[in-house]
């Protein structure tokens, strides 16, 4: 497909084009901070600490996952047992992860968890070069108590000395947040090149161009 490129405009014409925008990027972005004002002022449900979780590390409770922090946040990543391979967007998410040093200079774990077997967990992880905290859930309801069952999903829980807390949780699109590399892409004129977006910028479905990045 040949994509229909922007309008060429004289320097004038562009600084008042991205004048507007920035005016509705600013508005956007006042949005998203209310918005996640809101989502700090969300109810909590008290969660079981004890969940037993098999690690690198070796076996380790919920409360243990928090590494001595006050807050964790779990990405419930799909491999399951009997798993060749995580899943594409999954392992997209992940390769998108922030150094984990700056979430930990906040007070903030994150770790993923998964039903797969610790095994099957470091086979994967040694496969694409990961070093973020993993854990088994294995022989756990944990993933089934989280409401994730054979999906993905991001839990937020809060700890109160031993006591535990559950505070947020997103799946669906709202796993696109934790995508830097779709931020990148949403600047560019072809944007991510698939058929919801505007007319001849592309024809793929959503999600299936992606690929884990030892197989582009």
């Amino acid at each position: 497909m040949t994509a229909t490129l922007p309008q060429i405009v004289s320097p004038e014409q562009w600084q008042a084009a991205r004048e507007a925008l920035l005016a509705k990027e600013k508005e956007l972005m006042k949005a998203a901070d209310h918005l996640a004002a809101e989502r700090r002022r969300l109810p909590m449900v008290r969660f079981d600490a004890t969940y037993r979780f098999e690690t690198a590390d070796g076996p380790k409770s919920l409360l243990d996952l928090f590494d001595g922090r006050r807050q964790l946040i779990v990405y419930h990543f799909m491999l399951h047992p009997g798993d060749e391979a995580g899943c594409p967007g999954c392992s997209l998410l992940v390769d998108n992860m922030p150094h984990l040093a700056h979430l930990h200079a906040r007070d903030v774990t994150l770790t993923l968890v998964s039903p797969a077997t610790l095994p099957e967990i470091e086979r994967y992880r040694t496969r694409m070069g990961w070093d973020v905290p993993w854990a088994s859930a294995h022989g756990s309801d944990f993933t089934e108590d989280c409401g994730v069952g054979h999906g993905f999903g991001v839990s937020v829980f809060l700890r109160d000395g031993d006591d535990v807390y559950r505070t947020y949780f997103t799946s669906g699109r709202g796993g696109e947040t934790f995508m830097s590399s779709h931020r990148y892409l949403d600047i560019t004129p072809l944007g991510r090149q698939e058929a919801w977006e505007e007319e001849s910028r592309g024809d793929d479905a959503p999600s299936s161009w992606w690929r884990r990045h030892d197989e582009y």
